[in-house]
């Protein structure tokens, strides 16, 4: 029933499903162009519409009754953003923990303007040693889907390139608000 109405609320607001859930048991997804608050609505209301059970973070301030009960049942994991290096070792025990297991995040770490990706993702499957899955929002087509799994080869810039080529014509809610696919 969920994900019958998350089709509909998907429906009314324009977007077109391109893809289903992936066919491997444990991966990184990430959300790109991340620059409005629309996306993180439309992504949730995207994987309940699919099935798929993703792991993700959100700031801990959001984390308050009853918003913080929602984001839980959708797969929300609060994060302290003053801990730094612990999202990393979060993550990585989510894996660890599971035999089956998605988390996803927005590279650019931010919907304000962000100048370049954040490496988290990156490391995480690196570390997981899972493949990281390419999600977009496409505001430019009104479509919304999950790419095929990129097995990571360690070396980052090549890696870095095929990201670019996949989200060469993705156009966020704000495109002057996307990040640069590149690392510090």
């Amino acid at each position: 029933m969920w994900a019958f109405l998350a089709r509909k609320i998907l429906r009314l607001g324009g977007w077109t499903i391109t893809s289903g859930a992936p066919g491997v048991p444990k991966a990184v997804i990430i959300a790109v162009p991340h620059t409005s608050n629309w996306d993180g609505l439309w992504a949730l209301t995207y994987i309940v519409a699919i099935g798929l059970k993703v792991k993700f973070f959100a700031k801990r301030s959001l984390f308050w009754f009853p918003l913080g009960n929602l984001l839980r049942l959708l797969g929300g994991v609060p994060l302290d953003r003053r801990q730094a290096g612990s999202a990393v070792d979060q993550a990585l025990a989510l894996f660890d923990e599971s035999e089956s297991v998605y988390f996803g995040l927005a590279p650019e770490g931010t919907r304000a303007n962000a100048p370049i990706w954040k490496s988290g993702f990156y490391r995480i499957a690196v570390a997981a040693d899972v493949p990281v899955i390419p999600g977009f929002l496409d505001y430019g087509t009104r479509s919304i889907g999950l790419g095929e799994p990129i097995t990571l080869s360690g070396d980052q810039d090549a890696d870095l390139e095929i990201f670019r080529a996949l989200y060469t014509d993705v156009v966020g809610r704000h495109p002057e608000k996307a990040g640069k696919i590149t690392f510090q």
